[in-house]
């Protein structure tokens, strides 16, 4: 699980989550759009499957300003 504390915790993490969810060939809304089996390897690490083949980060955000967290 990924924990992401504060406005530059969040900002840090909203950039990992991009990295992480273009390497694994992942659209914004979390469906694999990839060409790669190899991208789909170790999904798992990162994030959980729901509903519709769609990834979820596995990742708890804490802020007091949830302007931060949209």
């Amino acid at each position: 699980v990924h924990l992401q504390t504060g406005q530059c915790g969040n900002q840090i993490g909203a950039a990992f989550w991009q990295t992480i969810s273009g390497e694994h060939g992942l659209d914004s809304n979390g469906v694999y759009a990839g060409t790669s089996e190899l991208q789909l390897e170790r999904m798992n690490v990162y994030f959980n499957e729901a509903s519709g083949n769609k990834f979820v980060p596995r990742a708890v955000l804490v802020d007091l300003e949830p302007g931060t967290m949209d």
